[in-house]
């Protein structure tokens, strides 16, 4: 039986803090909040009321909700048409959004969310080296639960055991979120699994509207996966303060729109555009992901486990029922994966003995199908 206290995924000294990357803010805009308010600046507001909107919006209805001049709205209008949106303008009609670009900037996130609280404060990258730890920079400048960080593509991407990776840029999802939850140490690394499921049901949800049948599963403790090939991985890090949390860190790398994989991951890995046959709207599934988690999370700090989410959970688990080989360094075994427990252990059946399986302690791999 695989003994000892549960482990949070990474934890992090103070002094380690990386180097603030280039274009950081340096002056936060949450330390200061009028200049925060300013942050969610004109052409976020334009976009949101014309995706809001089914057809034509006035540029006098747009100066009257807003109370801006037409002018600033004028030029709101023409940055997103330079970014890539296909505006419509009609003497005495207004304005219409015809095409939307597949960005992940800010307004784009910005004008699908739906959330109270996650992603309300978005940093988006068009590059950077790993969003988990422009979170962590961001985190010590003093941002605020629930911050989001987004790139368009990584070059340092980091998943359990130190693997690494890198992507091209317009193809996948690369996020990370920033929370403050007054909660146990132990607890942390039950966040990994809360926000796989999040990301199961968000997925599901495209998958399911498409008219595509087969489900995305969960492969414990920290993957999502298609017909046995990797869609989704998932990283939980921790920083600590004596024997309390400073900070949660979680991160999420989808493969969305991109189809040309390494030869090594060609086999094992999946994308939606590739189950689907055409490309998607990567600021949506953002928005349905981080929707899901914020209602998921609320579920679990109310009891700080997963009993609350423990059936939805269990029956996406794609481990259940199979065979599967423990990795436990020194003591490696096989036998049957029984479902998950509240504290999101696996539970694996072996000799007729009950076993508890700790996430961030062993490496779980179906000996049949999925490796």
């Amino acid at each position: 039986m695989v003994s000892g206290r549960k482990r949070p995924e990474k934890i992090w000294e103070q002094s380690a803090l990386p180097e603030m990357a280039e274009g950081e803010w340096r002056n936060p805009p949450w330390s200061d909040p009028v200049r925060m308010e300013r942050t969610s600046n004109m052409k976020n507001q334009v976009l949101g009321l014309l995706r809001q909107s089914k057809g034509y919006v006035s540029g006098q209805e747009l100066c009257e909700k807003l109370q801006v001049s037409r002018t600033a709205v004028w030029k709101a209008v023409n940055q997103l048409k330079e970014e890539g949106y296909g505006i419509e303008a009609v003497k005495n009609r207004g304005y219409f959004l015809q095409s939307v670009p597949d960005l992940v900037t800010e307004a784009e996130i910005r004008s699908c969310l739906s959330t109270g609280f996650i992603g309300q404060n978005i940093a988006y990258f068009p590059k950077t080296d790993s969003t988990n730890d422009q979170i962590r920079r961001l985190a010590e400048q003093g941002a605020p639960d629930g911050t989001l960080a987004v790139a368009d593509s990584q070059t340092a991407g980091k998943g359990r055991r130190g693997r690494g990776w890198s992507s091209k840029a317009g193809e996948h999802i690369f996020m990370s979120l920033l929370l403050r939850p007054d909660i146990q140490p132990l607890h942390a690394s039950m966040l990994t699994l809360v926000m796989g499921l999040s990301a199961a049901r968000a997925c599901g949800e495209i998958l399911e509207e498409q008219g595509c049948e087969e489900q995305i599963q969960i492969k414990w403790p920290n993957d999502l996966v298609w017909k046995g090939r990797k869609l989704c991985g998932i990283l939980t890090e921790i920083s600590m303060e004596m024997e309390s949390i400073r900070y949660l860190v979680v991160g999420i790398g989808i493969n969305v729109n991109g189809t040309d994989f390494p030869p090594e991951l060609k086999e094992r890995a999946v994308s939606l555009c590739m189950i689907l046959g055409r490309p998607l709207h990567r600021a949506e599934l953002i928005a349905r992901t981080l929707k899901h988690f914020e209602q998921d999370y609320q579920v679990f700090l109310q009891t700080e486990d997963l009993s609350g989410l423990l059936e939805d959970y269990t029956s996406r688990l794609v481990n259940y029922g199979r065979q599967v080989r423990i990795l436990d360094p020194g003591n490696e075994y096989t036998g049957i994966a029984r479902g998950i427990n509240a504290r999101g252990e696996l539970l694996v059946e072996c000799d007729g003995v009950l076993r508890q399986v700790y996430a961030g302690e062993v490496s779980v791999r179906g000996v049949y199908g999925y490796t």
